[in-house]
């Protein structure tokens, strides 16, 4: 099933330790996560829960997370209700839970195999508002594809246009919306930035200009290492493109937080090699972050949990 095994793949023994003691005081959140997957078979797990939400299953992940010390879990979405039950669900465990019900993402582009699709701005708008009616707490657009793991600097498609993604988010938010993007490329993250875009996902391959886009409107940069970290040594991708994405990755954080941006911790849980109640997000951003890890990411989350 992939719940609460292997935690901490990527840090020292006494990191662990002191990041699972700090759980335990109700520090963890983890502001990117898909209870629908489960970090091994995207296929099989959306198929579990395909013709009804897997309550069991459900329950058994929010238990890691409340064990762990987690209080607070932002669901990227799905169109099966998975995120919904788990939101329904977690008042029992002390969570406080938040999900956009299902991500938005336009035909032809990422986001298929798990969001809902519109043609075009008219549709997207009237999804916003079916969002809104069904009780989602914010909306989450596709605006660019995946990183190539095999291909250092390539993505798997061409971002969206600037002025499509400042329409996404404008219409959004006159909705009454916080939005999270997910989002790569430097044009796509700054586009996104200025357009006072609430939050970035991944955020892979970006530039100054989009770096200083983020801090001067006040986004919340969600940069989801585990996805690149938890890749390391499981022979699945070529292993030095690996190991640079994940170099890039780390030195644009370091430049971010140099800029005092805010950034917060989510590992994509559900993605493959990223089970739920994974720490590795923590221990990874405290390899970049040294001592001032805890003062910069309490920034980051009071922020997510404000806007979220």
């Amino acid at each position: 099933m992939s719940i609460g095994k292997n935690l901490f793949s990527c840090g020292k023994k006494e990191k662990l330790l002191y990041w699972r003691k700090k759980g335990r005081d109700g520090v963890y959140c983890d502001c990117h996560i898909h209870m629908v997957l489960d970090g091994a078979n995207w296929k099989a797990a959306i198929d579990r829960h395909r013709e009804q939400v897997d309550e069991a299953w459900v329950r058994k992940a929010l238990g890691v997370y409340k064990a762990l010390g987690f209080t607070y879990l932002r669901d990227g979405g799905d169109r099966w209700g998975v995120g919904r039950k788990a939101r329904d669900l977690s008042p029992e465990y002390g969570i406080t839970y938040r999900t956009p019900l299902a991500p938005l993402r336009k035909a032809g582009h990422y986001g298929g195999f798990i969001g809902r699709t519109y043609e075009n701005l008219r549709e997207y708008q009237n999804l916003v508002i079916q969002a809104k009616a069904e009780g989602a707490d914010f909306i989450k657009i596709m605006i660019s594809g995946l990183m190539n793991f095999d291909r250092f600097g390539v993505l798997t498609e061409e971002p969206m246009e600037p002025a499509e993604i400042r329409e996404l988010i404008h219409i959004a938010h006159e909705e009454g919306f916080a939005v999270m993007a997910h989002a790569n490329g430097s044009r796509c993250v700054e586009a996104a930035a200025e357009a006072k875009v609430d939050s970035v996902e991944h955020g892979a391959y970006l530039n100054e200009e989009a770096l200083h886009a983020m801090k001067e409107n006040g986004c919340v940069w969600v940069p989801t290492l585990s996805t690149i970290g938890n890749l390391r040594g499981k022979g699945r991708f070529d292993e030095t493109a690996v190991e640079k994405i994940l170099e890039s990755a780390v030195e644009n954080i370091k430049r971010f937080a140099a800029m005092e941006g805010l950034l917060a911790p989510g590992t994509d849980a559900g993605a493959w090699a990223v089970p739920h109640g994974s720490l590795t997000e923590y221990a990874l951003l405290g390899e970049a972050l040294g001592e001032e890890t805890e003062a910069v990411l309490e920034k980051g989350i009071r922020e997510i949990r404000r806007k979220f």
